[in-house]
């Protein structure tokens, strides 16, 4: 489908979304979407009653045939949605549907700012922003824990029965099994280290599951705007978002600061304990960044197994691929507490 088939079948759900007696999009183009779903940037006039048209902004996200994950493309609207209710920093889904595209899709506002974390840890720009940084992901964290999960049956909770990280440690096992081409000690000592110390999990929330630098939008005069990137979300345990946002491979060169390449994992913590009300274990938080290096570790080996395999020529996967070997190392230094 051209961007201008879908300009003009968005257009009218646009037009009823904001109210609006008609939407003209004047310029629609592609942007970086990923894999699993294309992203459309429309610039539009909205029309009312004889006034004059007002400029806006949105961005089209089109689920590719299977690229939805654990739940659907409007899903995924509607969690955005319950997340902004609760003051979670995110974009304003506008519209959402199937049937006027023949896939999922749903259409946010567009939110101005950087993504890309080599220059959110790194440029001069975002120099004076990167001392607040800690603190508002620590409360962006604490507000997605605070999103009501009873309505959002879709999500992915952990079977009835099972401890909650007992049954992330067995998901994870699972696909490291199936994909694995070679040996990988560190991972073995990594997964029983794990099995080890499963945290008593009484306080279930909703856990983004990709909560990181790199998925965040941040803009230089105020830092964080939006979170993104929630096809990872899912019923578990808080502090395995606080666990995942210092991954090593996340700090981007700055592996003195193990809050994203920005700041101290103290300070997010603090954060995120003031804004929440919980206390955090530092010994489970411990247990979840040992835990999201080892799954950072194993999706590796699941992004680089069609390079291997030869089913897609890949230099970017081929890439990702030797990143194993980090995560490895990270794990070893973790296990004996010699991490940052």
């Amino acid at each position: 489908m051209t961007g201008n088939e879908i300009a003009e079948r968005l257009a009218p759900r646009l037009a009823e979304a904001c109210g609006a007696t008609g939407v003209t999009v004047d310029d629609i183009r592609t942007m970086t979407g990923g894999a699993a779903r294309e992203a459309w940037r429309l610039d539009c006039s909205i029309h009312g009653d004889g006034a004059e048209p007002v400029r806006r902004t949105f961005v089209a996200l089109l689920f590719r045939p299977g690229g939805q994950g654990r739940f659907s493309g409007v899903d995924e609207a509607v969690l955005l949605q319950a997340a902004a209710d609760v003051g979670v920093p995110v974009p304003r889904v506008a519209c959402a549907g199937e049937e006027e595209l023949g896939r999922p899709y749903y259409v946010m506002e567009y939110v101005e700012g950087e993504t890309i974390g080599r220059r959110l840890v790194r440029d001069e720009r975002f120099a004076r922003i990167r001392a607040a940084l800690p603190e508002q992901l620590g409360n962006a964290l604490a507000a997605i824990h605070r999103v009501p999960i009873d309505a959002l049956g879709f999500l992915p909770r952990p079977p009835e029965g099972k401890p909650v990280a007992r049954a992330a440690i067995d998901e994870v096992v699972e696909i490291y099994r199936a994909i694995a081409m070679d040996p990988h000690p560190a991972f073995e000592l990594a997964i029983r280290w794990l099995l080890r110390r499963v945290p008593e999990t009484t306080d279930t929330t909703l856990v983004h599951g990709d909560f990181r630098i790199g998925n965040v939008m941040v803009h230089e005069q105020d830092g964080l705007r939006a979170v993104l990137d929630w096809e990872l979300a899912h019923v578990g345990d808080p502090i395995q978002d606080l666990g995942w946002a210092c991954v090593r491979s996340w700090r981007f060169g700055r592996d003195d600061l193990a809050c994203g390449g920005v700041g101290r994992r103290e300070d997010l913590v603090a954060a995120y304990e003031k804004a929440s009300g919980r206390t955090v274990d530092p010994e489970a938080l411990r247990f979840w960044e040992v835990f999201g290096n080892l799954h950072w570790g194993v999706i590796t080996l699941m992004q680089v197994r069609p390079f291997l395999d030869k089913t897609y020529r890949s230099i970017e996967l081929a890439g990702i691929g030797r990143r194993a070997a980090e995560t490895e190392w990270e794990l070893l230094n973790l296990i004996e507490g010699k991490g940052v």
